[in-house]
């Protein structure tokens, strides 16, 4: 494990319990690109038996998020757009999320869902706002 890997299942990891709750694991990390895996379980499934359309939001989000986060400050999703094109009912799926531009507030990253065959379920892009972590963790308390 890299020390930017170690950095993010420590600091930002440990305190995402929604991340945890979905079952996505943190598969590889680098500098402005990140890979998650779902590992497709019951509670994955919509009523149809597919990957329900939440989750791999949020996987999506968490892999672009994740990927803003390797310059070590701290970023909250300002907006996201994500086009649904395939979908599978069991197996692995993996988001990578990749930084497109890192502003002096913003960032701007991409994420591609992909099947385990290399199939593309998801593609969209999210941008991000920097902000003070410290000022985030005491409103949590508020």
């Amino acid at each position: 494990m890299n020390d930017l890997e170690k950095y993010l299942r420590e600091r930002r990891m440990r305190k995402n319990a929604f991340t945890e709750h979905n079952f996505f694991e943190l598969e590889s990390v680098e500098t402005d690109r990140v890979v998650y895996r779902l590992d497709i379980r019951e509670e994955s499934r919509n009523p149809y038996g597919m990957v329900h359309g939440g989750a791999l939001y949020t996987l999506a989000d968490d892999a672009a998020g994740t990927a803003a986060h390797t310059d070590g400050r701290s970023y909250v999703t300002q907006s996201g757009t994500l086009h649904f094109l395939d979908n599978r009912a069991h197996g692995v799926i993996r988001a990578t999320g990749t930084v497109r531009h890192r502003g002096g507030s913003t960032v701007l990253a991409v994420v591609d869902i992909t099947g385990e065959d290399g199939t593309l379920l998801a593609t969209g892009e999210f941008s991000y706002f920097c902000v003070d972590r410290k000022r985030m963790e005491e409103r949590a308390e508020e």
